[in-house]
């Protein structure tokens, strides 16, 4: 990641000991802790719109989850060491080694998965969850994003393959995930220095390997626990915000909001003018989303 950009000025850097092994997080604020998760294809740098206005209000964390950014990245074969549920243990090592038992989380894209099931295995955990375009379960929700859906079947697919071929061309990999994501179809809203820390933590193939470990044990590992949940009867116990983008999900399509319903009692919703990316596609809006919910 380019270290010539100060991405977070006034943020504390801190790498902290957590099961994946180091886990990079920047930290700044006073108040409430809140904890921010980023998706696929990103880092922590994600947030750079709107965590320095956070900051103001609440305790800040934004954090590189294992095998992206600046975090250690395990090894792993079958998605075993990227489980969501061996994800969350890494968001609590680094909330607990600040100081924070519970705290409120906000995750995008594969950190919302990572903060879903977090909510479901240690609800005390945490006073209220955000969760930026997702549906519950990690399946063809509609015809709104087919390309994020094919994607997603790609990188579960069996090793090595998928990583063979990203690896031919890493950058346009990433350039053409991230563009499609977006509601123009453009690499604009990430700017030209978020874009250069994009690509430089994803052109490393240990670092591909991993996200598609993330992306099998979505398909197989997490799929099945959350299966378990739903015959259990588990939900989210806690306030929960849906964050929609109007592109990802659209309107006329099946209702992201509706689907959530069914996994809680005190579900939310936010309906944002983007993509794939609110948070950088239209910070201002999903900020003050955020601010109001948290």
């Amino acid at each position: 990641m380019s270290d010539s950009v100060d991405f977070f000025p006034g943020f504390a850097s801190h790498w902290i000991d957590a099961p994946a092994g180091k886990v990079f997080a920047r930290v700044h604020g006073e108040g409430q802790p809140v904890i921010l998760l980023h998706g696929f294809g990103e880092t922590h740098v994600a947030w750079r719109k709107i965590a320095p206005a956070l900051a103001k209000r609440f305790r800040v964390v934004a954090m590189d989850l294992r095998g992206y950014g600046w975090s250690a990245v395990p090894a792993s074969e079958k998605g075993e060491s990227y489980s969501k549920q061996e994800m969350a243990a890494d968001v609590v090592a680094v909330m607990e080694s600040l100081g924070h038992v519970r705290f409120a989380l906000v995750g995008h894209d594969r950190g919302a998965r990572v903060g879903q099931r977090l909510a479901l295995d240690q609800p005390g955990r945490l006073d209220r969850i955000a969760l930026v375009n997702i549906a519950p379960v990690d399946d063809d929700f509609g015809d709104g994003d087919l390309q994020r859906v094919g994607r997603a079947r790609f990188l579960a697919a069996e090793a090595p393959r998928p990583e063979e071929l990203i690896g031919l061309d890493p950058i346009g990999f990433l350039d053409d995930a991230l563009m499609n994501g977006t509601k123009a179809k453009s690499l604009e809203p990430f700017g030209a220095d978020a874009l250069a820390a994009y690509r430089q933590a994803f052109n490393d193939p240990a670092r591909i390997h991993a996200f598609c470990e993330d992306f099998r044990a979505g398909a197989t590992i997490d799929r099945e626990h959350l299966a378990e949940d739903k015959a259990d009867g588990k939900k989210l116990a806690m306030p929960t915000l849906i964050i929609a983008g109007e592109t990802t999900f659209p309107a006329s399509g099946p209702s992201v909001f509706d689907a959530w319903c069914e996994w809680g009692d005190d579900i939310a919703e936010a309906r944002i003018d983007s993509g794939l990316y609110p948070m950088e596609e239209a910070p201002a809006a999903t900020l003050a989303a955020l601010e109001s919910f948290l």
